[in-house]
């Protein structure tokens, strides 16, 4: 291998297709043509006298000798950002910036007003939120893509490690004026007599429950499914006798403003769930990335 093989925009190039499979989707990223990301590539395939990529009619899948470039660059790149952050890590936490991923739930009022609350105290830490399907947050965690990960019902994956592991149960949430919302606590038998706003049958929520109610041979009363979490908030707040699904963590603001109400449910599937803090395993995060979970993990920790 030559050291002129791993320039950084050969290399960056290359990371792009790894990363979507594809020449034009990477130059869409990149912000060039397709024919430049074409160029870098076969230049890379040139000097390391080796091909990178299996090319298939639906895209392209790096083989083994791929597979290992792309692993060297991306620990390369994370060297790199990391010395840079211990550097300003010297000067105490006036810079720097952390990449976040989470869930829908987490992302619409947990986790930026954690950010809000950081930032008084470290006015000079940018931060990225990246809302993802729970499925692609252990990923992105993984591969150096984002700092620190939150999703929901998380198990131990190879190369991430699990800062806290933390109970989010699921509660129902109704109108202030709904013929249940007077009660301590509820059972799905109670639940389902009333129309459901439900999110779609991949998410945590969904499968607990479809699992609870196939048990107790419960039937439910489908109004409304939507991929946006926050939707399904708004239907069950517009009265009707709807009910909508949430954790305590996601809907804490809206139940201190006294728009809706959340009730425990007895059914014990509908504690089977729990929030994950996830970073990758063996990596020395930038200190606002580490700051900045040790903050989040007391933050979950001391909301009960």
């Amino acid at each position: 291998m030559t050291p002129r093989a791993l320039q950084e925009t050969a290399v960056r190039y290359f990371l792009e297709v790894v990363k979507t499979g594809s020449v034009k989707e990477a130059a869409l990223k990149l912000n060039v043509a397709p024919s430049a990301v074409s160029r870098q590539v076969a230049r890379l395939e040139r000097e390391l006298d080796t091909l990178l990529f299996e090319r298939h009619a639906r895209g392209m899948v790096p083989n083994a000798a791929g597979e290992l470039l792309a692993a060297h660059a991306k620990r390369a790149q994370q060297d790199i950002e990391r010395v840079a952050n211990d550097i300003a890590g010297l000067r105490g936490l006036r810079t720097g910036h952390v990449r976040v991923a989470s869930t829908e739930g987490f992302a619409f009022d947990f986790i930026p007003r954690l950010i809000a609350q950081f930032r008084l105290q470290h006015a000079g830490i940018r931060f990225h939120l990246e809302v993802c399907a729970p499925a692609d947050i252990s990923r992105r965690v993984r591969d150096g893509e984002t700092d620190v990960g939150i999703t929901l019902s998380a198990l131990p994956e190879p190369g991430v490690e699990i800062e806290l592991r933390h109970p989010s149960p699921i509660l129902a949430v109704m109108a202030l004026d709904h013929p249940l919302a007077q009660q301590r606590q509820l059972s799905l038998r109670q639940v389902v007599a009333y129309p459901l706003g439900l999110p779609q049958e991949d998410s945590s929520i969904r499968r607990l429950l479809d699992a609870s109610c196939s048990r107790q041979e419960l039937r439910y009363q489908l109004a409304m499914t939507s991929n946006h979490a926050n939707s399904l908030l708004s239907f069950a707040a517009a009265g009707g006798g709807s009910i909508a699904f949430y954790g305590p963590l996601s809907i804490r603001t809206l139940l201190q403003s006294k728009a809706l109400i959340a009730i425990p449910l007895k059914d014990r599937e509908m504690h089977e769930r729990h929030l994950a803090i996830e970073t990758m395993a063996g990596r020395s995060l930038p200190t606002a990335a580490k700051a900045f979970v040790r903050f989040l993990v007391d933050a979950v920790k001391a909301s009960g």
